[in-house]
């Protein structure tokens, strides 16, 4: 069955339960042409009527219909053992009336055994067509067993039945006042049950707005005077490496001592080593005492110089 035929179906099925009191497992008249009719293709009854009907299915039969069957001979047997399977559903006709008088008599006016009924005949669908809530079941013209969709008189008694139920509602609701029978009424009379039954339980006051949604106001803040900002104070670390910085600082304040430190290098004294492990000191002179020792053997060799032309 296609996906969209069967969703039709459960809507007409839940129609007949939620107005007509259905419920499963549906109760389902078969008629004898509708067993013919089923033969001529090999159909599992059993099985289509569960799939049209949308849930479990009880097929019944009437003993008018099988003494209708019986009548056919042997040449229907195989229909009429099928039939056999089915419950048996009494019509109380000592003497076996024609199959669609019988189901017409046990369907009634009002289909009070909420019955489904399968056949064939086209006479006796149109008779039950007025009978509300009766769904009906027969084979169209390709063959397909078909749910027809609910009639004329099934719809007006649902709507009829929609109806008087909005008006007991209203009928109920003519002796009550807005507010008389509410918690917390100052009505005692109306009030008094309805406090009882909620004691401790007190009415819920209307809230505010949520403090976490709500923008915050600024406050205004004093002014306060502006202090300098400190220096920070250089931490020397000693045992961390002088920066760069530190080490141009130092080379440039040196260079002005630069002149003295020669003098004093020149001074000081270099050591030798003799060979014994003991290292000898030995003093360089001055660049002023070595000039001045210059000057004076320039000067003693000019004397003598002098002296010796003479002598010739």
């Amino acid at each position: 069955m296609r996906q969209k035929r069967a969703k039709t179906y459960k809507r007409v099925m839940a129609l007949y339960v939620q107005t007509f009191g259905f419920r499963h497992p549906f109760q389902v008249l078969v008629s004898h042409d509708v067993l013919l009719e089923s033969s001529k293709s090999d159909m599992d009854i059993v099985k289509i009527l569960r799939d049209v009907v949308q849930g479990e299915c009880k097929p019944m039969i009437t003993q008018c219909c099988m003494e209708a069957l019986y009548a056919l001979g042997k040449d229907q047997q195989k229909v009429t053992n099928l039939a056999k399977t089915f419950e048996r559903r009494r019509c109380n006709h000592r003497t076996a009336i024609e199959g669609n008088e019988c189901l017409k008599d046990v369907i009634g006016q009002t289909n009070k055994h909420r019955y489904v009924l399968a056949s064939q005949s086209l006479a006796l669908r149109t008779t039950l067509e007025n009978v509300p809530g009766l769904p009906i079941i027969h084979f169209n013209r390709t063959g397909v067993l078909v749910l027809s969709p609910p009639s004329t008189a099934t719809i007006r008694e649902k709507n009829k039945n929609e109806e008087s139920k909005r008006i007991e509602g209203i009928k109920e609701m003519q002796g009550v006042i807005d507010g008389e029978n509410v918690v917390g009424s100052n009505n005692a009379s109306l009030g008094q049950p309805y406090q009882q039954a909620g004691a401790g339980v007190g009415r819920k006051k209307v809230k505010g707005v949520n403090p976490l949604s709500v923008k915050k106001k600024k406050v205004p803040q004093p002014q306060q005077q502006q202090q300098p900002p400190k220096k920070k104070e250089q931490n020397v670390d000693l045992g961390k490496k002088r920066r760069r910085d530190d080490d141009d600082e130092d080379n440039a304040q040196n260079g002005d001592n630069g002149s003295d430190n020669e003098d004093d290098k020149s001074n000081n004294d270099d050591t030798l080593d003799d060979g014994s492990g003991k290292k000898k000191r030995r003093r360089r002179k001055k660049k002023s005492a070595v000039a001045d020792a210059i000057a004076e053997l320039n000067a003693t060799n000019e004397v003598g110089g002098g002296s010796g032309s003479n002598e010739e």
